[in-house]
């Protein structure tokens, strides 16, 4: 295995002078905008020494001069990269051990928030599924398999890389099966709840884990309710209603397979169909469609609306939209639950909107929640860029 020499002067990536102290206060990120010079033989994807202007060793990142985003930090200060690497890996994994030692559905590594830029590692069930975003990490993948295989033996691992950082890194999608058999569903249980995971077709990497939390909380909030699940998906937050005692829950989805498993779910976990009702239509025609909404809870989790930068403008006014829609038409004394999984809707511009839209819908609404972090989702503190979930809990009057 490659080893990197670490005396001052060693050829690397030569950062600007007064550019170095993200490095220090250890951000994994580098723009390309921070860096003066590559060294002669440079590669994309391939790791190298960073330099600053003075010569000294910072760290080791890969690379990739296609992208602003032109590098990540693996280690920092002397400590050897492939070494690092491996042992972040096991760390994340002690992590949620401690954390959720008998979930059988968890997020193990978490990119940054786990000093591994570019790699989500998710568990569901018996196996991994993985999602590899950068063009350096597609070329540590053999190494990072061979660690997941020793460190959990899973009886597959599979890779749902479709995401639009990969054609910025130069990279096409890519979902298979990477090791051992998948035999779909997958059956997991989270807080009591059963469900179906279809990993080969479902979104992201089979379930949204990072709403663990706050499925916990809708279910200690429910009883008696009568709640509409917008954009429901596979219906973990109506199960968690319908778990706390919801009277009726409705599901609203463009999607008509992710319905049919929601339905299954529901049914699984031994709920008659009288309690819900499935709505296979796009939440904006639906909401526009209707006079009032009577329900005691509504629950918004739509999909980024901002999945690049040049995004954030439309996401704004989608977001407004949705919301001052969906307000307009709650009964008072009524709660809303609301999300931006946007990474460049920071929290603070989330609240802003949210509160332009109850300024349009001429409604008066209290925070009572704001996101419960799920505890596999850690935010490193060195990368607050990793915190990308965002939600209110509203009380309208």
């Amino acid at each position: 295995m490659k080893k990197f020499p670490s005396a001052t002067g060693t050829a690397g990536v030569v950062l600007k002078k007064g550019r170095e102290q993200s490095v220090l206060n250890h951000h994994h990120w580098i723009f390309s905008g921070a860096i003066a010079s590559y060294p002669a033989n440079f590669q994309d994807g391939e790791i190298y020494p960073v330099l600053s202007s003075e010569g000294q060793v910072l760290g080791h990142g890969y690379f990739n001069r296609r992208c602003s985003l032109a590098g990540r930090l693996l280690s920092f200060g002397q400590d050897e990269p492939y070494s690092t690497l491996k042992e972040n890996l096991r760390q994340a994994v002690e992590l949620r051990k401690k954390v959720y030692p008998r979930a059988e559905a968890v997020r193990l590594v978490n990119g940054e928030s786990d000093h591994l830029p570019g790699l989500i590692v998710d568990r569901y069930g018996p196996g991994l599924v993985i999602q590899v975003s950068t063009l350096g990490l597609e070329r540590l993948k053999p190494l990072i398999l061979e660690e997941l295989i020793s460190l959990l033996r899973p009886a597959f691992i599979y890779e749902k890389s479709t995401l639009p950082s990969r054609r910025e890194e130069g990279l096409p999608d890519f979902a298979g099966l990477l090791y051992g058999q998948l035999e779909e569903p997958i059956l997991v249980e989270e807080n009591g709840l059963k469900f179906k995971v279809f990993i080969s077709e479902a979104q992201k990497t089979g379930f949204f884990l990072d709403q663990r939390q706050m499925r916990e909380l809708v279910g200690q909030m429910t009883e008696g309710f009568k709640v509409l699940d917008g954009f429901s998906y596979t219906g973990g937050f109506a199960l968690a209603a319908l778990k706390g005692g919801a009277q009726e829950v409705e599901l609203v989805d463009y999607s008509r397979k992710a319905l049919e498993v929601a339905r299954e779910n529901i049914l699984l976990n031994g709920f008659g169909e009288e309690r819900f009702r499935i709505i296979n239509e796009d939440m904006f025609s639906f909401l526009e469609a209707q006079a009032s909404l009577p329900h005691d809870l509504v629950i918004l989790d739509p999909p980024a609306f901002a999945k690049k930068k040049a995004d954030l403008k439309k996401a704004i006014k989608a977001y407004r939209r949705l919301n001052a829609l969906t307000m307009s038409r709650m009964k008072a004394g009524s709660f809303l639950l609301t999300f931006s999984c946007s990474y460049y809707v920071e929290a603070s511009l989330f609240q802003k909107i949210i509160f332009q839209a109850a300024l349009e819908a001429n409604r008066e609404a209290r925070i009572i929640q704001r996101h419960r972090m799920s505890f596999d989702h850690p935010v490193n503190v060195f990368h607050p860029e990793s915190d990308y979930l965002k939600g209110l809990l509203l009380y309208l009057s």
